[in-house]
């Protein structure tokens, strides 16, 4: 093939993106998927990830209106409300990333006010 082949003509998306670990090549975007349980110990919505799996498991935890599993694969735009004891709270989920810094946790979401 020419060195002058476009990516996509050499690569093309069909056979490329519908791999299970299909990476960032100017053409393709891998999709992040996250557990829920996993999302909340991450954005530091809740500090561990044992003390997320059983809010979920508890009903504790609703997304998009719904309760929630643990198992549940956050998305970009999804709402998740947290209720514990008198408290709630609710949040629409920014970005999902696998890790990132302390400081920088609060811009994987934004306060949602009813």
């Amino acid at each position: 093939m020419p060195l002058d082949t476009p990516v996509s003509a050499a690569f093309p998306l069909s056979d490329f993106c519908n791999t299970p670990n299909a990476v960032l090549h100017g053409v393709c975007f891998r999709r992040i998927n996250m557990r829920l349980d996993k999302y909340l110990k991450v954005s530091r919505l809740i500090k561990r990830r044992t003390v997320a799996n059983e809010a979920c498991d508890a009903g504790k935890i609703a997304v998009n209106g719904k309760p929630a599993r643990a198992s549940y694969d956050v998305k970009v735009g999804d709402v998740i409300e947290i209720t514990m004891g008198a408290r709630s709270v609710k949040v629409r989920v920014c970005e999902v990333k696998d890790v990132i810094r302390k400081e920088d946790a609060d811009t994987m979401y934004e306060a949602v006010i009813d």
